[in-house]
């Protein structure tokens, strides 16, 4: 008697189980790495754990948020540079969550692709754990999808969670913000993870492959340099509030730029006087200004144009507040000061943006 035909697999379809195995061992060492008190950053169950009793807070507020990295993914994919997106996906998240003064926790990561390669998936984790370490939080989770049909090619997704705490009488913004405080700026890396679909425009307009010299960083590839990770704020935040006592607010300047972050955190009435003149431009921002013949205020809701996060600090307090900042590793300069709003406009600027 014949042997019956064998039926489809998984595998048939396009879902490889084993290799969604093999990944996780790969990343396993990557994981453990981010291990920090309250979790143990293991993964393999049902979900992740954290024992917040073990952080020591005493009337603590979780804060969660939730983020991408957009378009910038098809960069990577692009250039075959896999290494990095991952600190841009803890970035996104991690750098929301300490603008409310919190401390971030844990973190979890939704990568999703059409086929699985776990040398790829691999990397991006790399990215993730070195992100993640970067924030002092553990890496506990994560949900790793392969769905043949929904993407093509090489084409991946990439989502991040984070959760952090902080006391309930240290959340931020503080009621106190008023006419007259002073507002600092923290340069950026470079684009960080907003703009991209612009970015890619420029770069096709211009007909430059991804391998050629980067026109505005020498001794770089353009691909390598539009790639360049979002810097991570976290300690050099915490280490500012903690030390000073003295930080009002703080704003992410992501994608709105400063029009729409600044006055997430300021109380109806008040606006933001910016000097443009102290915005130090790095040339990747001039380049793209002058490939994509972008106008200065497209480029401000667009781009961080090289200030990635802004503080809020009273005169008085706002040079020990800069002085805090410095002295764990950023770059500071005075922007401007909080003024009175006038009719619907949050935030004013003074003189121009150095394009070039």
């Amino acid at each position: 008697m014949a042997e019956k035909q064998r039926g489809l697999t998984y595998a048939q379809a396009g879902v490889d189980i084993d290799a969604g195995n093999r990944m996780v061992e790969l990343i396993k060492p990557l994981v453990r790495a981010t291990a920090r008190p309250g979790a143990d950053a293991e993964i393999g169950g049902f979900g992740g754990v954290f024992d917040l009793k073990r952080v020591g807070y005493r009337d603590p507020v979780l804060v969660a948020a939730t983020d991408g990295v957009g378009t910038k993914l098809k960069v990577a994919v692009d250039t075959g540079r896999h290494d990095t997106i991952g600190i841009d996906l803890v970035a996104m998240s991690v750098n929301d969550l300490v603008v409310q003064g919190a401390e971030p926790l844990f973190f979890l990561d939704y990568y999703a692709c059409g086929k699985l390669e776990p040398e790829i998936g691999a990397a991006v984790v790399a990215g993730i754990s070195i992100g993640c370490r970067e924030a002092g939080c553990a890496l506990i989770g994560g949900e790793t999808a392969e769905m043949p049909g929904v993407y093509q090619g090489d084409d991946y997704d990439l989502a991040g969670f984070a959760v952090g705490a902080v006391e309930r009488d240290a959340l931020l913004p503080r009621a106190d913000i008023t006419e007259g405080d002073v507002i600092l700026g923290l340069a950026s890396s470079g684009i960080h993870s907003n703009g991209y679909s612009l970015v890619r425009k420029v770069v096709e307009k211009t007909g430059l492959p991804w391998t050629a010299e980067a026109p505005f960083a020498s001794e770089q590839s353009l691909g390598e340099a539009i790639l360049t990770p979002t810097r991570i704020y976290v300690k050099a935040c915490l280490n500012a509030i903690r030390e000073t006592k003295a930080v009002k607010g703080l704003a992410h300047i992501t994608g709105g730029g400063f029009p729409d972050n600044i006055p997430r955190v300021l109380p109806k009435g008040l606006a933001a006087r910016i000097d443009l003149t102290r915005v130090r431009v790095p040339s990747v921002f001039r380049w793209l200004a002058s490939e994509g013949h972008i106008a200065q205020n497209e480029m401000l809701r667009t781009f961080n144009c090289g200030i990635g996060m802004i503080a809020i600090a009273s005169p008085k307090e706002a040079d020990a507040v800069a002085k805090a900042f410095a002295r764990a590793g950023e770059t500071v300069v005075t922007l401007g000061n909080i003024c009175k709003a006038a009719d619907d406009a949050r935030v004013v600027y003074d003189s121009k943006l150095d394009l070039g």
